[in-house]
């Protein structure tokens, strides 16, 4: 152009500039679209908590948390839209160079090694489609795509057949096979299905009908309760079994969580107690189980119901509920107290976490050099366990208890990290045995 101050190389730099100024602009809206799904996830996520925390939820509160949802979804797609774009934008911009993936960009895994491969050839060539030469084989690419088959339906028709004799005219037939469910009609594998989605998954008995009737299976809540009542008394004497053989060990690791419970027009905080029998790090070779208890609320009467014929060692947190397990003159016998060092050391890891709190973060650090003591000793023979402990371990404990005390005295009462002393030195009996 005449008179045009602006040179060829010039304009290369302008296109460059240009080139990188929109990559710096799509990146910079992939990150906003980002953070603007995050902030509806956050949303969405305060919502359901204040939903469980302060019961119910009303209607405007549902449609509040659907709205959330909806939105939700609408910015991770457009998020998701916005990378794609940002990327194809950084491989023009790279030209030829090799894909490489990007600072921090997570690394597709692969896909789980222990399912079936389903081997599909797409039908190569046969002959050159420019010069319809021979071909020879040069190798392979090879993508993986995960599917899954959907559940597929079935009515077993079990036939007896049945005979007559033509001499005495006896008539006989093979016996009804075995039903978990006398004179049921569903099948083992779909009362398990039922069961695991219910008990395993949480799935509640009405959305368990919805799904079915949307597969052409109209089984009402009715029925379905019915089946799990009846499973579930078949099973008792297994659970008894459990039970006992939890109850028959030397020592049981008892805890207790909250479990939100709806109930009619609000929300409850039920309770599941837990006893666990694990005797492999003593060198034990019995299996080791679980016995679950449900209660409404957190009185001591269920731990007391539950271990009512146990005598034997208990490790728990202080929970006052478990006091009159441990007095003397409980029958069948007092039940030892072992004070859990888990709850313990998380009291003083919240500090040492949250508040960098120096006395929680060097309590912490000698509890875990105990841990690593003990973990080293786990499935020893019970004579090995007790000679290191007596010359490594005891030590380790001895110098904490001091170290504690020492530090304990330069705290107020009211500080935090002498109140997450305080629950262990208090009950340090329970904790050195």
């Amino acid at each position: 152009m005449p008179g045009s101050d602006t040179s060829p190389d010039d304009i290369v730099a302008l296109r460059a500039a240009l080139a990188a100024e929109q990559l710096a602009r799509r990146e910079a809206e992939a990150r906003a679209s980002g953070a603007e799904a995050m902030v509806a996830h956050l949303k969405l996520l305060i919502a359901r908590l204040k939903r469980d925390n302060y019961g119910a939820s009303s209607e405007r509160g549902r449609k509040l948390i659907d709205q959330l949802e909806l939105e939700l979804g609408e910015l991770v797609a457009a998020a998701s839209e916005d990378a794609t774009k940002a990327e194809d934008a950084a491989k023009a911009e790279r030209g030829s160079r090799p894909d490489r993936p990007a600072r921090g960009q997570p690394v597709r895994a692969p896909l789980p090694a222990h399912l079936p491969r389903e081997r599909v050839v797409i039908p190569g060539p046969t002959a050159c489609p420019c010069c319809s030469g021979k071909l020879s084989k040069l190798g392979e690419d090879t993508t993986e795509t995960l599917e899954v088959e959907p559940i597929r339906w079935k009515v077993i028709q079990t036939v007896r057949e049945r005979f007559s004799c033509r001499a005495c005219e006896t008539v006989t037939q093979p016996p009804a096979p075995f039903h978990p469910i006398a004179r049921g009609r569903a099948g083992p594998n779909l009362l398990t299905m039922i069961l695991e989605a219910k008990f395993g998954q949480h799935q509640p008995l009405n959305r368990q009908s919805e799904a079915y009737a949307l597969q052409g299976i109209e089984l009402s809540v009715s029925t379905i309760a019915d089946w799990v009542g009846t499973c579930t008394a078949n099973l008792a004497p297994l659970m008894a079994l459990i039970d006992a053989h939890v109850l028959a060990a030397a020592r049981l690791h008892g805890d207790d969580t909250t479990v939100p419970v709806l109930a009619r027009g609000k929300t409850i905080t039920g309770r599941v107690w837990t006893y666990v029998r694990d005797d492999r790090p003593w060198g034990g070779t019995d299996p080791p189980a679980a016995m679950f208890r449900y209660s409404r609320d957190r009185t001591a009467e269920h731990p007391n119901r539950h271990l009512a014929g146990y005598a034997g060692i208990l490790q728990a947190d202080a929970y006052a509920g478990y006091n009159a397990l441990y007095e003397a003159d409980r029958k069948p016998g007092p039940i030892i107290e072992a004070a859990c060092w888990a709850h313990g050391r998380r009291k003083l890891f919240e500090l040492a976490e949250l508040q960098r709190a120096p006395l929680a973060i060097e309590a912490v650090r000698r509890i875990d050099a105990i841990f690593d003591a003990e973990r080293a000793i786990n499935g020893l023979p019970a004579e090995e366990r007790l000679a290191v402990r007596r010359q490594h371990i005891a030590p380790l404990v001895a110098e904490f208890e001091t170290w504690m005390k020492e530090s304990r005295g330069r705290l107020s009462r009211h500080n935090s990290v002498a109140k997450a002393m305080d629950y262990m030195l208090t009950r340090w009996e329970a904790f050195s045995r």
